[in-house]
């Protein structure tokens, strides 16, 4: 206010004199403002374009590594179908190569320590090697880069040890079924139905995938079923339809997908042998698929062929190899419901009264276990014996 005043006490026409200020900034409050926001703006873009670190913001997990004590060596059973373990122990990993694993939560700070063999730091893509599964012959098992794959050891095969109990006997002179219900391992509840609500004489076939899939699959072995592994290989409309990571394909040398192969069969243990998953194109290309057919014989192992496409190079090659082989005859749930299945598996009857032996597979809907399981029931009356894959297999190759 005495600023106003001295101005209306001024002469007419004449101008007050101002105070000189001693120092005056070039800019107001809030240019600095702006100027500082965007210096704060070009720095942290100039971080978001030249650091490279894709998992900027994320959560961090520390892990500490540290060798085990000597006495901390991982026990492998060995032995098949719900027998004990074998007295002898499995070699072991050379001194140095398990591994404590102290994994530590960013979030909450939470500690973890796990014990983990040396093959599991050599992943591919990350993955980790699964745990070994009960009930399994360690003689029958090779490391490779990916975890344990199964081997022909001592004159063993895989097939032969983990091929499930049956009346072989009673199976020669007899038509025989067998049902394989596949897909499983992705999925834990239609998997552990399938596991327990159809009998053991059913065979289940496991897809590499999934979150535990060494779990489902020795749950499955519990129960006396025979298991399969499933390879996933390239179809027709790929990659519109892709089975899955890893997948076979035509486009690959021999080597890359035999290096994919074992991945998968490193995924758990026990199988009596491998499946297609998908596959028209891969199945019915010779190139690719004999090197395939080839290592899976060498390894012990039978092969199912799903019957999808009459052009699959399986049969030829599975005989050249001397391999156990079947191929299925029918898709028992290839229309899902009720009346077609009950069809489908009249079909399958038929077939197996015809020629003595018949396979069908299916994949795990709750209709199709269901209706299964029904007609599972009725066959002894009907003069027919359900049995595991391999014992059909078996009376194929002998006559």
């Amino acid at each position: 206010m005495a600023e106003t005043a001295d101005e209306l006490s001024a002469p007419l026409g004449q101008k007050a004199a101002r105070k000189k200020r001693w120092f005056r900034l070039p800019f107001t409050a809030t240019q600095a403002v702006a100027v500082l926001l965007g210096l704060f703006l070009v720095a942290f873009a100039g971080i978001a374009l030249f650091t490279d670190n894709p998992l900027g913001g994320e959560p961090v997990a520390h892990i500490a590594l540290r060798k085990a004590p000597a006495d901390e060596k991982p026990a492998m059973a060995a032995a098949g179908h719900g027998e004990p373990a074998a007295k002898a122990a499995p070699k072991q990993a050379p001194s140095g190569e398990n591994k404590t694993v102290t994994i530590i939560d960013g979030s909450s700070g939470k500690r973890q320590d796990v014990v983990i063999g040396g093959e599991a730091t050599d992943k591919a893509e990350g993955d980790a090697a699964p745990g070994m599964m009960a009930g399994i012959d360690a003689r029958l098992l090779e490391k490779s880069r990916y975890g344990m794959i199964p081997v022909v050891a001592d004159g063993l095969k895989p097939f032969t040890v983990y091929a499930a109990d049956a009346d072989r006997a009673k199976a020669a002179k007899m038509p025989v079924v067998a049902i394989v219900v596949g897909g499983l391992g992705v999925g834990a509840a239609k998997t552990t139905d399938a596991i327990m609500k159809l009998p053991p004489a059913v065979t289940l076939a496991f897809t590499p995938y999934g979150a535990d899939p060494t779990k489902l699959a020795e749950r499955a072995r519990a129960q006396r079923h025979e298991i399969l592994l499933q390879i996933p290989m390239e179809p027709f409309d790929y990659p519109d339809n892709d089975p899955g990571p890893q997948t076979l394909l035509t486009t690959l040398a021999a080597e890359q997908n035999l290096d994919r192969l074992y991945w998968h069969l490193s995924r758990f243990q026990g199988y009596a042998g491998i499946a297609n998953f998908m596959g028209a194109r891969f199945v019915a290309t010779e190139a690719v698929m004999q090197p395939i057919i080839r290592e899976a014989a060498k390894r012990g192992l039978g092969y199912l062929d799903d019957g999808a496409t009459p052009r699959s190079v399986a049969p030829s090659l599975a005989a050249g190899q001397a391999m156990p082989f079947a191929r299925a005859d029918l898709a028992i749930d290839a229309v899902p419901t009720s009346a077609e299945i009950d069809r489908t598996l009249i079909k399958l009857e038929t077939l197996a009264k015809e020629r003595g032996v018949a396979v069908g597979v299916a994949s795990a809907l709750p209709v199709s276990i269901e209706r299964i399981g029904a007609w599972i029931k009725t066959l002894d009356s009907r003069g027919i014996m359900l049995v595991p894959l391999t014992t059909a297999m078996l009376k194929s190759k002998s006559g």
